[in-house]
């Protein structure tokens, strides 16, 4: 069955959980009772990746983010580990990841290919294309699932030529990073470009903007990438991604749920989600479906 990350944000500013977990025994409580929901990995990270997120210092990330990696690692807990940064990276897994999540794929720091190829580690390459605080001004596609699968071999290359083995990549196509509502939405009908790339592949669609605006339209049926096309053709950037959509955390969480499984039906190796036990129940019923 499609495996289940769960996410500990040991971070302030957060979009959907910022300050919860900030302190080392909540965080670790969070994810050991994650674990215990069904999760299969741990997502810890110390840097918020929100639209419109500031940067923290690696030092900083690594003093949020460390402790609560060793005592997850020792406790027995498969732990991937959610940064920017080679550096983090690096002492994230001596300290007892087993994966570097890089949203980047590899773009926002030079070193990271080659600190993950030293560490041995298996390196998840998000599509990006640029850090948070005006990644919506570069939401301008074509095709989006072409062009993201596109964008993602070419990361993927560079991670081979660092002496990453394609056995160790996974593939996340960056769900709500540099894309509008709709474009989201394009990607995950068009997962299968995604897939048939080769490497595992990750969705993260927890909680996240575009799940509200479905949840908000009077229509079921969201609005389709074509609404946002000028006379160009191409689409539009997003305008407007600071401002919060009022949808309750159980009705995105129960989206992310029913996504997570459209997702899994689709071929996709690991969800990564906030509340784990809605997407277990989920793909549980979508594997009996199946039969």
């Amino acid at each position: 069955m499609t495996g289940i990350w769960g996410i500990v944000n040991v971070t302030p500013d957060s979009f959907s959980d910022g300050g919860r977990y900030l302190d080392v025994d909540s965080a670790v409580a969070r994810g050991l009772k994650l674990r215990g929901d069904g999760a299969s990995v741990l997502d810890v990270g110390g840097e918020s990746t929100r639209p419109g997120a500031e940067r923290v210092s690696p030092e900083t990330e690594q003093q949020r983010v460390l402790p609560v990696i060793e005592q997850l690692a020792a406790a027995g807990v498969p732990v991937s580990i959610d940064t920017l940064n080679a550096s983090t990276a690096a002492a994230a897994v001596r300290a007892g990841a087993r994966i570097v999540n890089d949203v980047s794929g590899g773009l926002a720091d030079p070193e990271m290919r080659a600190a993950v190829a030293e560490s041995g580690a298996d390196y998840t390459i998000g599509h990006w294309r640029g850090f948070s605080a005006d990644m919506y001004a570069r939401a301008d596609y074509r095709r989006v699932a072409r062009e993201v699968a596109g964008e993602l071999q070419e990361r993927m290359g560079e991670a081979a030529a660092a002496g990453i083995a394609p056995s160790r990549l996974i593939v996340d196509p960056g769900i709500g990073f540099a894309k509008a509502g709709a474009q989201n939405w394009d990607v995950l009908r068009g997962l299968d470009e995604i897939v048939a790339l080769g490497p595992r592949v990750l969705i993260g669609t927890s909680r996240k903007r575009f799940l509200a605006e479905a949840l908000r339209s009077p229509r079921p049926t969201p609005v389709s990438a074509g609404a946002l096309t000028g006379a160009s053709g191409r689409v539009a950037p997003a305008q407007g991604f600071d401002e919060e959509i009022e949808v309750s955390e159980a009705r995105r969480d129960l989206a992310t749920a029913v996504t997570s499984a459209l997702a899994a039906r689709a071929g996709v190796w690991a969800v990564r989600v906030h509340d784990v036990a809605s997407t277990r129940d989920a793909l549980t019923i979508a594997h009996a479906w199946e039969g």
